[in-house]
């Protein structure tokens, strides 16, 4: 895919509206299941990536420590009725949602593409290019860094991090880069003027 095939499908995109990934709409109306405090320590389980404890589970569900226990081993009781993948198993003095030995065969799989996805450093040092100079054409870019990124920008577009904004009002008119709403979710930023200052990035740690 060229470059003018991926700025035609960012220019599309950017016409879409964004749409919210979950929902914030909790009328009764779409509430069909009875929330109780069993559905309150399955849902924070769920939700939790670390074990927590009885104590703390009966604190976030506003119940005691015995209904704590009684309710997992509830709901361990469903899971395996169901052939469900996952148990309630106690971890580290706590309680964490796990999916079952035989699943790890499957689950191996994600983590590896997960872990293809990482960016290279090559990768990371053009991304903080077009993150802190946002917008910027591609020679500035190759200027800084002293090699050709072209594709490593294609790279950053494909993992959908990086989008044409637009061209320079410069001789041939070459593309402009940007981050994208993505972006800001990898790495945990609300904006871009959340970016850390790069004064700070020279600071040795303390």
């Amino acid at each position: 895919m060229t470059e003018e095939h991926l700025e035609q499908e960012n220019t599309s995109n950017i016409e879409q509206e964004p749409q919210s990934q979950t929902s914030t709409d909790t009328s009764d109306e779409e509430v069909d299941f009875e929330l109780t405090v069993e559905s309150v320590i399955e849902a924070v389980l769920f939700a939790s990536d670390e074990p927590l404890t009885a104590p703390r589970l009966a604190k976030i569900a506003e119940t005691v420590v015995k209904q704590v226990n009684e309710h997992i081993k509830r709901l361990n009781d469903n899971y395996k009725q169901n052939h469900n993948a996952f148990r309630i198993d106690q971890i580290a003095g706590g309680f964490q949602m796990m999916t079952l030995g035989p699943f790890n065969h499957w689950l191996k799989k994600l983590l590896r593409a997960r872990s293809d996805s990482k960016l290279s450093p090559a990768a990371l040092e053009t991304l903080a290019i077009i993150a802190y100079k946002q917008h910027v054409i591609r020679a500035d870019i190759e200027s800084i860094r002293g090699v050709a990124v072209g594709e490593v920008i294609r790279s950053l577009m494909y993992k959908g991090l990086v989008k044409i904004v637009g061209r320079a009002e410069v001789l041939g008119r070459p593309m402009l880069y940007g981050t994208t709403r993505k972006f800001l979710e990898a790495f945990g930023l609300n904006a871009l003027k959340d970016l850390p200052n790069v004064e700070e990035l020279k600071k040795p740690p303390a």
